[in-house]
């Protein structure tokens, strides 16, 4: 996990978790070479990057000038599975993280004072991983969301069990100001913050029963003005792709991790 990610210098008051609560707000991703990592995502996506101050491990990946994800190659040193994680604004982690546990989820790490805020890295009843971060964000929400990520999903196996455990934990659809939005659209639990699709949580047809197979998790879709060419990418760049369609695929880097790009925002 990439504490370094959300602590900005010189953040202002109004670019925190509070303007944005229960919306994906940053996503980060373990691995365990750097410079490979580095190298294959500036070749599929475009990144470029700058350095992280918690050290030689960490980096921020930009997309045109403008911070889109952490990485950390910590998977080794820290035992962790090299994976994509999206982290959620909470007005507390702290309390995000006791209503996970007291909803069957468990903890992972934290919740930890990195300052100015608190991260917790968490898992659902089902053990689809996802972090919360309380305080100042990285760079501003809108601009974030523009510049590259398009949206999350959760593949779960019961996707209007999940939207409840999730909508509990990070006060979805609660009514209160800048509360994010939950809807039902094209056989997907749909999530929208100030009007846009931010998240999406699927896990089969409505009449079906949960499906027992489905490892439960959540996928970090990113933005592509040619997916075929990302696709392309990351086969010369040592990984690969696990599905492809008119518009999206599913690629993996070469450490292992999953992720999608997509030609559609999400909206």
């Amino acid at each position: 996990m990439n504490h370094d990610t959300t602590s900005p210098a010189g953040a202002t008051d109004r670019l925190t978790t509070r303007s944005v609560f229960g919306a994906p707000c940053w996503v980060s991703l373990t691995s365990r070479d750097l410079k490979a990592t580095e190298e294959f995502y500036s070749a599929v996506l475009g990144w470029q990057w700058r350095p992280a101050r918690l050290g030689d491990s960490f980096r921020i990946a930009l997309a045109d000038g403008a911070p889109v994800a952490g990485i950390a190659a910590v998977a080794t040193m820290w035992q962790m599975a090299v994976a994509w994680t999206p982290y959620f604004a909470v007005t507390s982690a702290d309390q995000a993280a006791g209503r996970v546990q007291e909803r069957g989820g468990t903890s992972a790490v934290g919740p930890i004072s990195l300052p100015p805020g608190r991260a917790a890295l968490l898992a659902d009843r089902d053990g689809a991983t996802f972090g919360v971060w309380e305080g100042e964000l990285f760079t501003d929400w809108e601009t974030w969301r523009r510049a590259q990520p398009a949206f999350i999903k959760l593949h779960t196996r019961d996707a209007f069990d999940a939207a409840i455990f999730y909508g509990e934990v990070l006060d979805w659809a609660s009514g209160r100001p800048g509360a994010c939005e939950v809807g039902y659209e094209g056989g997907e639990v749909v999530l929208r913050s100030n009007g846009d699709v931010v998240a999406r949580i699927e896990s089969g047809a409505l009449e079906a029963a949960p499906d027992p197979t489905i490892r439960p998790h959540w996928q970090v879709h990113f933005f592509a003005a040619d997916v075929a060419a990302c696709a392309r990418a990351a086969e010369l760049h040592g990984g690969s792709v696990l599905s492809e369609a008119a518009g999206e695929a599913v690629l993996r880097d070469p450490d292992g991790a999953p992720f999608t790009v997509t030609a559609r925002r999400g909206r």
